[in-house]
């Protein structure tokens, strides 16, 4: 008779917040030096093996990071720990109040932003890069020193309480992003949300939680556009966990395809909830879920990948024209203040447009790291840049898991991924640059791929 593997598991977490004046990212053109620590902020890690596969899991409390640190800090544990580096997920859950593991507007050495104002390529401090990676090795390490068998447990339960679609198709038939409340001219939500909170346990032989993953879908902007560091809804959500499991236990926020779904509910008139509250609503669920966690019994794993070369969207000759007529009015940024911490949107936009046509001379594609994880009945799918969550709940529906947590931000940027519809009607994430760089067909691509990374694994 076959012997089931044994699943093993370790976790750590470690403090990465960042000292003030530190820049923190998360808007465009805007001088952010941190004034004010409101709570600490953390990378968590979690590393899990069945004897055959070995995978390695974080969630930083970060806005974001570029490609080159990413395998920076992949390959650097990789190194340390003896990991395959594919099998490294870094994902950071986009809070929009914290520093940007390295710059994300620009890839070229050539570009038109000026070195003397290096926050303005979306937040990047580079005295931070460095300092993070060790901490990201401390929590790593603490994972692997304290590995030791463990059961999984899964659940799920709904709240359509703390997330809201924030595209609006208005009565013109365009699409806006972020419309006043209750703006009579709104006609309907153009897309839907995925309610689902997601919870997996890591539970040893003492019976206690060793680590959790939790998994919910929503932009963290809470501390959008101020000078405070917070840690918005899913820092505060892990630290209501520990204080239901205890301080050993490790939480990971799994946060999904937010590219369209934020806190703000526009359709009403009510004031917006704080991350604090919306964590205790989120937290309310997860002790209902908690009451009816079932164990996922084959503890084997198993791993996919997929590298795609995503098309990137043709710049026409008119806006590459029109981006090089405002470089060419205003060589300097175009200040929005005497004090020069506030540059016009338009001008950064035009330095990512002529970026991107840099790119475009070498190649019309670039790199899409797609994973796929496996324990058991349970599924972990990791994917770049901010998709829309439109196809994260195709990838769902179609998924041979019993449970699939997707995650967005991971191993690096790769900016929105709007659908086909959203195209049709404009908006702020469908608007050509940096951010927004794909063809209309790149969502399609990456959710056909996910699904049958998925169904892979399941053969």
């Amino acid at each position: 008779m076959r012997q089931e593997n044994v699943l093993m598991a370790g976790a750590g977490r470690a403090d990465i917040t960042p000292e003030l004046g530190t820049q923190l990212a998360g808007d465009i053109g805007r001088y952010r030096p941190a004034e004010k620590i409101i709570d600490r902020i953390y990378v968590n890690a979690i590393v899990i093996s069945d004897g055959k596969e070995k995978f390695c899991w974080l969630s930083a409390d970060l806005l974001s990071s570029n490609n080159e640190w990413a395998w920076k800090l992949r390959h650097a544990l990789a190194r340390e720990f003896g990991f395959i580096p594919e099998k490294v997920m870094f994902h950071v859950v986009q809070n929009h109040g914290t520093p940007s593991f390295g710059k994300i507007f620009t890839e070229n050495k050539k570009n038109k932003m000026p070195p003397e104002y290096p926050w303005l390529d979306y937040g990047e401090d580079k005295k931070y890069n460095n300092k993070f990676i060790q901490q990201c090795i401390k929590a790593v390490r603490s994972a692997v020193n304290s590995m030791e068998p463990v059961s999984l447990y899964a659940g799920r339960g709904v709240d359509g309480r703390v997330a809201f679609n924030r595209r609006f198709i208005m009565r013109d038939g365009t699409a806006k992003t972020h419309p006043s409340k209750c703006d009579p001219n709104i006609l309907f939500s153009e897309g839907p949300i995925d309610p689902e909170v997601g919870v997996a346990l890591f539970v040893n032989r003492k019976d206690e939680i060793k680590a959790a993953l939790l998994h919910h879908t929503c932009h963290p902007c809470d501390a959008y556009p101020y000078r405070h560091v917070v840690a918005d809804w899913p820092g505060a959500w892990c630290e209501l966990m520990r204080r239901k499991a205890g301080e050993k236990c490790v939480p990971l926020v799994i946060n999904g395809c937010c590219g369209n779904i934020h806190f703000c509910n526009h359709l009403s008139p009510d004031k917006d909830m704080n991350y604090k509250v919306m964590a205790e609503k989120l937290m309310e669920t997860t002790n209902k879920i908690m009451g009816r966690m079932v164990e996922i019994k084959n503890s084997a794993c198993s791993f996919a990948r997929e590298v795609l070369p995503l098309p990137l969207r043709k710049l026409s000759a008119r806006v590459i024209a029109d981006a090089e007529k405002m470089l060419e009015k205003y060589p300097e940024p175009k200040w929005r203040d005497e004090t020069k911490t506030s540059v016009d949107w338009d001008w950064v936009y035009a330095v990512t447009i002529l970026d991107l046509a840099e790119t475009q001379k070498r190649t019309m594609r670039q790199d899409y790291e797609i994973q796929a994880f496996r324990i058991g009945e349970f599924a972990l799918l990791g994917l770049k840049g901010e998709p829309f969550v439109e196809a994260q709940l195709a990838i769902k529906q179609r998924s041979p898991a019993s449970y699939t947590f997707v995650a967005h931000f991971c191993n690096g940027y790769a900016g929105y991924l709007p659908t086909r519809k959203a195209f049709a009607a404009g908006g702020y994430e469908t608007r050509t640059g940096s951010a927004s760089r794909w063809d209309k067909s790149a969502l399609e691509q990456v959710e056909k791929v996910s699904i049958g990374l998925l169904q892979k694994l399941w053969k």
